[in-house]
């Protein structure tokens, strides 16, 4: 049992005991004691006092005085005002620290067999371009959530929707065509969504340079420059053949879907290789070219029970104003699909695929509104989980430069970038004298390791509400909130511990309940407590940020006590055993933190 419950349940006791009455669920609280004062745990008593019917101070005081007579986990008290601060007995912190050190996965629950089924939804690459920064931020927060939310006993699915269709993929398609000579990925010696990226890049260079030699003629035969524009973006020759292709894609041209399968799988490949150096992972991928159709089935099917509407055009709407929303299009005149009715074909088929409970989308925040539509559509179609869906919406991530762009080939490519980050750590962990005594191997796996930990970490750290700006200078610091600093502290402990062993020091299954502990000691002891209730919390509230804070801190207080006290050369031999357990704790804890966050923490550095 938590402390925190043990403390609750004597509390009720006590109030029961000295004014006969049952205290109101949620009203005993207890909370971290404020560092300016003395004690553990914090009950605030202002709810008893209709109860006790006397000053704050002296109900405190009543309730602290019945607490140390009656529970053997209660030390000493003070009293500030209303507020019972309590100081807990030292061998209850060693009794909770046999405990977590009992536990190789402290805090984490494992799914049962009747466990709900979450499925979350991240990634969503398109087919014409490799995956850059914010792709990067919506997978780590993706495999992060699926990481914590496996932890908090549900089983989870993680799934992925590939944009392989539509108008953007002709483009790269078309100018692959025109100017690509035949280039394949390996004559190129590129990755395959990176040479697909290329030509998307191309397509929009020829693009602009077409509509500005259009422009110019409409101009100089009387148009004003904004009507000439126009005109001379709809009638570009390059963007009629992308029209055309598209066309022939949907018609199911043998040709185009052809090339089509080719470009995709050099894409595919390539995103094999990214997700699997940035650490992620899905157990079922679903491609909008398959559910697009399934998509227009669904909304049809809508159509005729009356929950949606055809215009004389021929489109289908959606009527979303008693929502207090606007008319939603769900089929174009031509009968072509929109995103939404593409979410409607994935859902149908991820319906049929698994039993959900709980489905998560992992998407930036200017899909706001899409989500918000999609829930209603979804219930209104009869999907159990619509209605309860989570659109877990996060920022924007630049760079201090600013903002990226695909079409410009201004973006910041996600391999490059991890490129850059284990080069940089590579150099730093050098300077520092980090990778001193390592061979060649095990210092270039540091370098990855401390790279790819830094850019996830500076990442994750940040509450994915919020916009946020990457410096991958910041990041690979080595002291301060980062990536590196965690995992530095945790090499450490590893070492003190390769070290004890050395020394023929060995660690008993359980410590005895009479050693003496210092105040930094207690609150260590209680930061590895925190832990389950932290991973409860990062599930509940849907945000990682939670368990990377917790890592940093829990690493600055230990660090503070490895400053401030001896652990190998303590004298009193009871007391270094102790610290050792404690110290071989935090590093357990830390690695499962951070392995929760798809962050690795090396043995030595």
């Amino acid at each position: 049992m938590k402390i925190e419950d043990r403390l609750a349940a004597a509390a009720a006791d006590a109030v029961k005991a000295l004014y006969g009455c049952e205290a109101a669920p949620g009203t005993l609280q207890l909370q971290k004691t404020k560092k300016e004062f003395e004690g553990h745990l914090t009950l605030v008593v202002f709810p008893f006092l209709k109860m006790s019917r006397k000053s704050p101070e002296q109900t405190a005081q009543e309730i602290g005085e019945y607490l140390k007579q009656h529970e053997p986990a209660v030390a000493a008290y003070n009293v500030i005002k209303g507020f019972l601060n309590l100081t807990i007995a030292p061998q209850i912190w060693i009794e909770m620290l046999n405990h977590i050190d009992a536990d190789a996965e402290w805090g984490i629950t494992k799914a049962g067999a009747n466990a709900p089924l979450v499925m979350i939804e991240y990634s969503s690459p398109n087919t014409n371009k490799p995956l850059h920064l914010g792709h990067m931020r919506n997978n780590l927060l993706g495999n992060a959530l699926a990481n914590v939310m496996a932890a908090n006993g549900n089983k989870v699915v993680k799934t992925n929707i590939v944009n392989d269709r539509g108008i953007h993929i002709c483009k790269s398609m078309l100018a692959w065509l025109k100017y690509g000579n035949g280039e394949t990925p390996e004559s190129s010696g590129k990755k395959g969504d990176h040479l697909i990226g290329d030509y998307y890049v191309a397509f929009d260079k020829h693009y602009k340079a077409e509509v500005k030699e259009l422009q110019a003629k409409y101009e100089a035969e009387g148009m004003d420059a904004e009507q000439a524009k126009a005109k001379a973006e709809e009638e570009a020759p390059l963007m009629k053949e992308a029209r055309e292709m598209l066309r022939k894609w949907e018609a199911n041209d043998p040709e185009v879907r052809a090339l089509w399968e080719k470009m995709n799988n050099w894409v595919y490949a390539g995103f094999d290789e990214t997700y699997k150096m940035m650490g992620v992972s899905f157990d079922k991928i679903y491609y909008e070219s398959q559910t697009y159709l399934e998509g227009k089935e669904k909304v049809l099917e809508g159509l005729e029970k009356g929950l949606f509407y055809r215009k004389e055009d021929g489109s289908v709407w959606a009527d979303l104003t008693p929502e207090g929303l606007d008319q939603k299009l769900l089929l174009r005149s031509d009968g072509t699909s929109v995103y939404m009715t593409q979410d409607i074909g994935t859902a149908k088929m991820r319906f049929e695929d698994y039993p959900i409970d709980k489905m998560i989308y992992v998407v930036g925040n200017e899909q706001n509104y899409h989500f918000q539509v999609l829930s209603i559509l979804l219930d209104k179609l009869g999907f159990k989980w619509g209605k309860d869906l989570i659109h877990f919406s996060y920022g924007m991530v630049e760079l201090p430069e600013g903002k990226m762009k695909s079409r410009e080939g201004t973006v910041v490519d996600a391999d490059d970038l991890m490129e850059t980050m284990i080069e940089t750590a590579r150099e730093t962990s050098a300077e520092l004298g980090k990778l001193d005594g390592l061979s060649k191997e095990e210092a270039e796996n540091v370098a990855r390791i401390v790279g790819l930990g830094a850019l996830k970490y500076f990442i994750l750290k940040v509450d994915a509400r919020k916009n946020m700006t990457f410096n991958p200078k910041e990041s690979i610091d080595f002291n301060g909130n980062t990536g590196p600093f965690i995992q530095y502290t945790y090499a450490r402990i590893r070492s003190i511990l390769r070290k004890a062993a050395e020394a023929g020091i060995s660690l008993p299954e359980t410590l005895p309940a009479d050693i003496e502990l210092n105040t930094k000691e207690e609150e260590l002891i209680q930061k590895l407590a925190d832990f389950r209730t932290i991973v409860k919390q990062a599930g509940t509230d849907y945000n990682p940020s939670i368990l990377a804070n917790y890592a940093y801190d829990l690493v600055k207080e230990y660090n503070q006590f490895y400053h401030d006290f001896s652990i190998l050369r303590e004298e009193n031999e009871a007391r270094k055993i102790f610290r050792l357990v404690l110290s071989k704790n935090v590093g357990k804890v830390v690695k499962l933190a951070m392995g929760l966050l798809g962050i690795e923490v090396p043995e030595r550095m």
